[in-house]
């Protein structure tokens, strides 16, 4: 079983031909056992504590019960344990209740809802209006794309961007071209240009898996000239790049030339949920038709919390210098062991392996060295270009990194995953 299954992915089992619903869930969960079994279930673990640098999982299987250094957690602040934070959450609640009772244009619209709106506003240095806000960062793209690209239109987009771009651009053409690649992107919009009433560009500012910038100047400039709009999913660059945590936007000095800005407040704003930033005619537009914001509950009054994270990030901007010194450590000490990092300039670093059994196998034993990272392999990355791959915060201390490093030593050392040994 192991030989046949070692070669499986979690995309094998999306659409298993002739088998119904009930029979594709056994097959899956024939993988799974395989993946517990064999060490490989870095997927699901239980944890009995808080967002941080180091977090408590359960007993399950192998892994054993206690405290491991975290690097899966998009915290990248530290704003999820911030106590002013908590404290926003708190008062929302004592004052609001636990939910908003309804959807935003029948009741559930609340004065939170609108301070974090105008808030996000003023934070992108746009006008009061600019602003919509979701209950998922999901659904910021996938809810946004579906209501905005019809089948007169046309997404050009990065083959990197997140899995909610893709599942928000199914009702309209699509178009993808190499990451980061500008030649394939013009040649995209040079044959379309005369032929979609809207031509949208979409790409990440930081991406998710390489965590490498995309060349918004360029990617910009293109677009415009071929009457094009630009669409930036920034859920990584927000907090992180740029002097003031604008993001990539402010990095490349782009902010007032983006059409549209999407991110989450699941990562440096510290809790869930998602916005859309643009001119207030499309966002009052997006109100309105956007099915999945019409029709779903309002934020719960803990998104008060968003609102003093927003704030944060101007009051105490030494988190980010510290973010940074971790990273610049933290990817000096990962390639003085020859490991390849690839072309990150974020908080997200990758260690990429590329033999999906050796990344496995690498899951399984920095879990067993007390480090907690995400093996990451197709899909969700080519075939062969599965990775570790881990997210700084913040709050990870020098002791935290160090036993990371030393880690990956001992993990090199019995699996020669270093470049020069490959």
């Amino acid at each position: 079983m192991e030989n046949y299954l070692s070669n499986k992915s979690f995309k094998d089992y999306e659409d298993i031909p002739n088998l119904d619903i009930f029979q594709r869930a056994k097959a899956h969960e024939e993988y799974l056992d395989y993946l517990k079994v064999s060490g490989y279930m870095n997927y699901r673990l239980l944890v009995n504590s808080g967002c941080g640098p180091e977090v408590d999982l359960a007993e399950d299987g192998d892994i054993k019960k206690g405290s491991y250094v975290s690097f899966v957690c998009n915290d990248y602040l530290g704003f999820t344990q911030h106590p002013a934070i908590k404290k926003a959450a708190i008062s929302g609640i004592e004052k609001y209740g636990t939910g908003a009772g309804s959807s935003p244009l029948i009741g559930g619209y609340f004065d939170y809802h609108q301070e974090l709106e105008d808030k996000l506003s003023t934070f992108f240095k746009k006008p009061k209006g600019s602003s919509i806000a979701y209950t998922t960062g999901y659904t910021s793209n996938s809810a946004s794309l579906q209501c905005l690209l019809k089948q007169e239109d046309i997404a050009i987009v990065d083959m990197a961007v997140h899995a909610s771009v893709y599942e928000g651009i199914q009702g309209t053409t699509v178009k993808r071209f190499l990451h980061n690649n500008l030649d394939a992107l013009e040649r995209i919009l040079s044959n379309v240009k005369d032929k979609y009433r809207t031509k949208m560009v979409i790409v990440d500012g930081v991406y998710s898996q390489d965590g490498d910038l995309a060349p918004l100047k360029e990617i910009i400039t293109l677009t415009h000239h071929y009457g094009g709009v630009v669409l930036v999913d920034d859920a990584h660059g927000i907090g992180v790049i740029g002097n003031t945590g604008r993001g990539a936007m402010e990095y490349f000095e782009v902010m007032d030339k983006v059409d549209i800005i999407t991110g989450t407040f699941s990562k440096t704003f510290s809790n869930v949920g998602g916005y859309l930033i643009a001119n207030p005619e499309l966002i009052s537009y997006l109100q309105f038709q956007s099915r999945q914001y019409a029709f779903s509950a309002a934020a719960t009054p803990a998104i008060s919390a968003v609102s003093r994270a927003i704030d944060l990030v101007d009051e105490e901007p030494h988190w980010q210098k510290k973010l940074w010194e971790n990273i610049t450590y933290y990817k000096k000490g990962l390639t003085d062991l020859g490991l390849d990092i690839g072309t990150t300039n974020s908080a997200i670093i990758p260690v990429k392996i590329g033999d999906v059994q050796k990344n496995c196998e690498a899951g399984k034993l920095l879990l067993e060295c007390g480090i907690y990272t995400n093996p990451i392999m197709y899909p969700a990355v080519s075939l062969k270009d599965s990775r570790i791959r881990m997210s700084l915060i913040a709050t990870h201390t020098k002791e935290h990194l160090d036993k990371a490093l030393n880690a990956f030593d001992y993990v090199n050392k019995k699996l020669n995953i270093a470049k020069s040994m490959k």
